[in-house]
């Protein structure tokens, strides 16, 4: 049977492996089809597809960065064209936002007295000097591995609860896309669209997207509902399978992968191949990519 994952990150944003070691990664959990979906780029493409091997499809793709009401909603996104001017526009808008934001939330780790250095921020994230350039995006996971290693939390999860996560006192918002304009944008550029793990959404009051936002996504063009994630329990995932169903939209599953830091689970959780085959059809911004 086809296996299809269609949600992991590399170190171009905050995975742990490179896209080529991300690639191998795949084809040792008996992968036919991943998809690489680095926060808001798509930096690790062009290396991952230099690696692929006969027999691994790659799917082109991201996860776009969303805001609804204070709460964060993900979108993974597959096939657009990179290249699309309003899409563009605003992918540069949430990168130059999340540099800006991680070094904002280092000086207030210094100011309580947490002995992080922003260079030392920038190597763990792979970023260049212009880290406004650079085509890696820069996240809080980097910035938790940073305190980390300043000995100011015992691991990530740590990091998040005691400092960077919502509501801590280093913690600092950010821009991202309304979620709608976001499937709209994706769609505008030739793709897909995937809402991510509905059932875990920071800062929402019960946990969860809400499902009027939903349905208003799916009217603009949504493709699927991740409902099978590892982060969902089986009831949870029961719940976003009924969801898609009643509005029409495909069941992805997907392993969110981020190397170490997930426990590298490629191949946890799978999207069946037909409804692969039903979320790609529409696309017509890029292709998938094979050897």
């Amino acid at each position: 049977m086809t296996r299809i994952d269609l949600h992991s990150h590399s170190s171009v944003s905050d995975g742990t492996d490179t896209p080529a070691e991300v690639v191998d990664q795949a084809v040792a959990a008996g992968l036919d089809v991943l998809a690489l979906t680095d926060h808001d780029t798509v930096g690790g493409i062009e290396e991952a597809a230099e690696h692929l091997p006969p027999g691994l499809t790659l799917v082109p793709g991201m996860e776009l960065s969303c805001a609804h009401a204070g709460s964060s909603v993900h979108l993974v996104s597959y096939l657009f064209d990179p290249e699309d001017p309003e899409l563009l526009a605003e992918l540069r808008r949430v990168r130059s936002d999340r540099a800006s934001r991680a070094r904002e939330m280092v000086g207030k780790l210094q100011a309580h007295g947490v002995d992080v250095a922003w260079e030392r921020v920038l190597e763990i994230a792979g970023a260049g000097k212009d880290e406004y350039a650079d085509a890696n995006t820069i996240g809080r996971p980097h910035l938790a591995r940073a305190v980390v290693e300043a000995g100011a939390a015992h691991d990530v999860q740590d990091a998040f609860d005691r400092w960077i996560g919502s509501g801590g006192p280093a913690y600092v918002s950010r821009y991202a896309i309304d979620p709608v304009r976001a499937v709209e944008l994706v769609r505008g550029a030739g793709g897909v669209c995937s809402l991510a793990h509905p059932g875990r959404a920071e800062g929402a009051l019960n946990g969860a997207v809400p499902l009027d936002l939903v349905e208003r996504m799916a009217e603009a063009g949504l493709g699927g509902i991740e409902a099978d994630h590892p982060s969902h329990k089986p009831r949870e995932a029961r719940f976003w399978r009924g969801i898609a169903g009643d509005l029409g939209v495909v069941v992805t599953g997907s392993s969110d992968d981020h190397g170490a830091l997930s426990g590298r689970r490629l191949g946890r959780c799978t999207t069946a191949p037909e409804a692969f085959e039903r979320l790609v059809a529409p696309a017509t911004g890029a292709s998938l990519l094979q050897r």
